[in-house]
């Protein structure tokens, strides 16, 4: 089935948008549909990848998107948000990581790109599945717990403790753990990084005034309070292999009422002087800095945040949040909101997302070879083999 707008009275067929080529920076991929980072929980209590990142990432790999961004890999043991989350702090990490990225790509071609990320005040917590009433901080003293750090001392919730306040040299510790990271999974064989910014973790809660009341060259100021989030991009760049694309991830509001609240206008600034940065594309999300966030969720709610951005910048813009239709998908590129599509939990519900977006668009999607004879009775050239 074809996709047609209304062009005076001539109904004209419309190639899909979905499943064009898009280039984020050198890399190149074969369609917009973006699997977005989502937390497992499932590591070890080292950081370390287990059995469950080797089905989730083939699952993933023969999904037919365009390209998969694994999970908040953390820089730093205590930036992860959960005793049970993926580190790349170390070379054990990068060297298991490679094995199974090794394996990932014997079945298919589709690039992998990993999320690092600091926790910041919302980490040492448990698995969101054991805990009855939210995520629940674990406090230092216990099992599994350690003190977490912020731009100041302000917790996430009032019965979290403090975070301790970072000093100018931590800050650069980070910022160095950032970039050594970066050259890890460069060595791990990903095809790009993405900068994690967003939903209330450590450089979000820099940029935000609800988190950031520091006195210092990181706090104040707007120009002030990006600049921990413009120099761990910076530091990457500068380590890894001219072109290798580095993106980022950012939430557009904090959805707080104020103006002491990040907002809109604070992500278009900042859209801005990351492009002056050369990032290779801004990843749109929202939300997760204060407790009592008022988010309004609804299909394609956080669309209007990247449409606004989008039009103000020259960088590819993924958007985000409940788009779980192909058709929805679709329409959303063909307005010109987004230039790619990212997808979570709609994946993991339907793991062949991509083979039925391609059916429903009339369009044709790379698939495994060994995949060939399971395409629909009555759907013509929907498959194509890697």
């Amino acid at each position: 089935m074809s996709i047609s707008v209304q062009s005076s009275s001539v109904q004209l067929p419309v190639k899909s948008k979905l499943f064009e080529q898009i280039q984020f920076g050198s890399l190149s991929l074969v369609n917009k549909i973006v699997i977005a980072p989502m937390c497992q929980y499932s590591a070890t209590g080292q950081g370390e990848v287990t059995y469950w990142h080797e089905q989730q990432w083939a699952n993933y790999a023969l999904s037919g998107a365009g390209l998969c961004i694994i999970e908040a890999t953390a820089v730093q043991a205590n930036g992860r948000i959960s005793y049970a989350d993926l580190g790349l702090w170390n070379d054990t990490q990068r060297d298991q990581i490679k094995a199974l990225l090794h394996k990932v790509k014997n079945i298919s071609p589709m690039p992998f790109a990993i999320q690092l990320a600091h926790a910041g005040r919302k980490a040492s917590t448990e698995k969101p599945w054991l805990v009855k009433h939210g995520k629940g901080q674990i406090a230092p003293e216990h099992e599994h717990g350690w003190q977490t750090v912020s731009a100041s001392h302000i917790a996430f919730h009032p019965n979290d403790v403090l975070p301790h306040a970072l000093s100018i040299a931590e800050i650069k510790q980070i910022q160095q753990d950032f970039a050594a990271s970066a050259v890890r999974a460069v060595e791990a064989g990903f095809s790009l990084i993405e900068v994690h910014a967003a939903h209330g973790y450590l450089l979000h809660q820099f940029m935000s005034p609800l988190s950031n009341h520091r006195q210092d060259e990181y706090g104040g100021s707007f120009e002030n309070r990006i600049r921990f989030t413009l120099e761990v991009v910076q530091a990457i760049q500068q380590v890894v292999p001219h072109d290798f694309p580095v993106g980022i991830r950012i939430s557009a509001t904090d959805w707080m009422d104020g103006e002491n609240a990040w907002n809109i206008e604070s992500s278009i600034e900042l859209s801005k002087a990351l492009e002056q940065l050369g990032v290779a594309y801004i990843h749109v999300s929202s939300g997760g800095l204060h407790e009592k966030q008022d988010i309004k969720i609804a299909a394609s709610y956080q669309v209007p945040f990247a449409s606004t951005i989008k039009k103000l910048v020259n960088v590819p813009v993924i958007t985000v949040g409940l788009i779980t239709e192909a058709e929805q998908a679709e329409q959303i590129l063909q307005n010109g909101e987004a230039d790619a599509i990212g997808l979570a939990r709609a994946i993991l519900y339907d793991p062949r997302w991509p083979w039925h977006a391609a059916a429903k668009l009339g369009e044709k999607v790379q698939i495994a070879p060994q995949y060939l004879r399971c395409q629909p009775h009555g759907v013509k050239d929907l498959f194509s083999a890697f």
